[in-house]
């Protein structure tokens, strides 16, 4: 029978459980997973900064997740009054509230499942499969788009997290799904070997993130899925299966990036490389110049990514390389301090908060008081900044004008491991569209990456879009999984990732419904102007599947012209003929015939 989640009672216990942010409905929510620091060192945090903003964002999601709980029904059997949540009233014991990191998508549940065996997991799998149980897998519920979540439930993985054989000759380490990505880089730093890339943060339950296709930032490595040398999976059809690229090679080419639609993701299996130290340089530039040298970029750095800054001329190169052994980073003396760097925008956050005090909440008074300007970070400058008026162009635009500068005077270099040096400070909660396209080759790249956010930045200063920065830009090889959106025959190919964004820095419900119309209306421009034009796909982890049927439709027939959705629908017939596996978004962008 299932089991219901076992609720654990401690800090210690709800941390380690909860990676999806899963709670009961009368308890608070865990803290958001930890953002990594800045790229430049000029933008590192301290700890007191860095507990404040967790203890910021845990008031934050708390006052998102009950907003958004009026918006989802409730399950048949706990049709309690939504007004009891206010009267402490007494829940339903196994209703279970799950909420993405970014506060934009959550459901309600009476079945989530957290197997502590890969028999346990089997007997779950075989179990809702007879019953026809929804246990859609999900993993560290960071997707914006809360691909992994559904109402019926869900089967996470968050406690078969161990390290189960590492092979140092070859440089192979095979894990149980869920642990994170953190720790088990972490866990194999004493064999001197690491993870070929990273994405921007590392709390990703390892099933998760190559479940979803996500990548990291380099021409010449490919995304994560393609670490990937074999999986086992535990399907509802047909029980435990072992895959790899010599054992059904096609099966494993298909399921790699399977959006956990074709079976639980138990184990995996990765290809490794030894450990490194990086050098991280980071300087301004303009996209007149990055286009004089933007081949020299792709094909001399092991890692690039440029960061624009939308109502600026300012482009930020941020590059990665392996130390020397005989030589360090050039010797380099900043012109500025860290807090000269911050000046221009803690200026304009007194300027601003001085124009916007009418407007200002009790809360923004208090917090300002226990919070002196000096402690704030980057980010969370810039958060505060936006958030007195995120849908006004002008606003937004003299915050870009102070982030640019900032940046100008955080110009420098950096040495870490490749795990600590391949992060990004992201900011806070918000609203993200990323696509990929075709880049050209390394030796020949086509320059349609770069025209493309020419397009973008045009689009928004003719439609007066208020655009935040920033848009980021990052390069990867091509991946030989089919539903990577940087799937591709040819080694030689280069796919480009462009993510746009607005910040949701406010817990006001009727605020973060504006900023979510502006967003949408943001990435609708650019997906009806731009995306055929430079045959983009959204990430996977970023798609949101459209309410029109109109809409709809030409979603899923794009898809079809990209993705072998055929393939894909047949595989899920044999391997999951229940759905079990699937949530309302996956059978709507593939929808099978009955």
């Amino acid at each position: 029978m299932l089991r219901s989640l076992r609720v654990k009672r401690s800090l210690q216990s709800l941390n380690q459980l909860i990676n999806p942010q899963v709670r009961h409905l009368s308890t608070p929510p865990p803290p958001p997973p930890p953002i990594p620091p800045p790229l430049s060192a000029a933008a590192a945090s301290s700890t007191s900064s860095e507990t404040r903003k967790y203890l910021g964002y845990s008031a934050l999601l708390l006052a998102c997740a009950v907003g958004t709980y009026f918006s989802f029904p409730l399950p048949e059997n706990a049709k309690h009054k939504k007004a009891q949540l206010f009267r402490y009233a007494p829940l339903p014991d196994d209703l279970h509230t799950v909420v993405n990191w970014s506060g934009t998508h959550e459901v309600q549940t009476k079945v989530f499942l957290q197997p502590e065996s890969l028999e346990e997991l089997e007997n779950i799998v075989k179990d809702a499969n007879e019953k026809k149980q929804k246990i859609r897998p999900i993993g560290s519920g960071l997707s914006p788009n809360g691909i992994g979540l559904a109402r019926n439930g869900m089967v996470n993985m968050g406690l078969l997290d161990k390290v189960l054989e590492v092979d140092k000759e070859k440089k192979t380490v095979r894990v149980e799904a869920g642990i994170r990505v953190q720790k088990l880089v972490d866990e194999i730093k004493e064999f001197g070997i690491t993870l070929q890339n990273f994405a921007s943060i590392r709390e990703q339950q390892v099933g998760g993130i190559i479940q979803v296709g996500a990548h990291g930032t380099g021409a010449k490595l490919p995304p994560i899925d393609e670490q990937v040398i074999s999986m086992k999976l535990v399907t509802p059809g047909k029980g435990t299966i072992v895959i790899s690229k010599d054992k059904d090679p096609e099966l494993f080419n298909l399921a790699r990036c399977g959006l956990g639609a074709l079976g639980v993701v138990a184990e995996v299996t990765l290809q490794c490389v030894e450990r490194q130290e990086l050098i991280e340089h980071t300087f301004v530039s303009n996209l007149a110049e990055i286009k004089k040298k933007h081949k020299k970029f792709l094909n001399d750095n092991k890692h690039v990514k440029y960061l624009y800054i939308p109502y600026t001329d300012t482009v930020v190169v941020v590059t990665c390389n392996p130390a020397s052994k005989w030589r360090g980073p050039p010797k380099f003396k900043p012109k500025y301090s860290l807090d000269e760097a911050l000046q221009p925008i803690r200026d304009l956050y007194k300027e601003s908060r001085e124009k916007y005090r009418s407007q200002l909440t009790t809360a923004s008074s208090t917090d300002e008081n226990e919070t002196k300007i000096s402690d704030l970070t980057f980010t969370e400058l810039r958060d505060k900044l936006i958030s007195l008026d995120p849908l006004n162009k002008d606003h937004v635009r003299k915050v870009n004008e102070a982030e640019a500068e900032f940046w100008k005077r955080s110009e420098g270099y950096r040495v870490g491991w490749s795990d600590e040096i391949l992060g990004f400070d992201c900011g806070g909660q918000q609203w993200v569209s990323e696509t990929c396209f075709p880049a050209g080759t390394l030796s020949k790249p086509n320059m349609k990456d770069l025209k493309f956010v020419e397009d973008v930045v045009e689009l928004i200063e003719k439609q007066e879009i208020p655009a935040p920065s920033p848009i980021e830009q990052r390069w990867t090889a091509s991946s030989k999984s089919l539903m990577s959106p940087a799937s591709s025959s040819a080694n030689d190919d280069i796919f480009s990732w462009v993510g746009i964004i607005m910040y949701l820095p406010t817990s006001d419900s009727r605020q973060r419904k504006q900023i979510t119309e502006e967003f949408f209306h943001y990435r609708h421009l650019t997906r009806t102007r731009l995306w055929d034009q430079y045959s983009a796909y959204e990430h996977w982890a970023k798609i949101e599947v459209p309410k029109d049927k109109n809409e709809l439709a030409a979603l899923q027939e794009r898809l079809r012209k990209r993705f072998p959705v055929e393939e894909f629908n047949k595989a899920r017939k044999e391997l999951d003929p229940n759905r079990i596996l699937s949530n309302n978004m996956v059978d709507k962008m593939f929808p099978l015939d009955e």
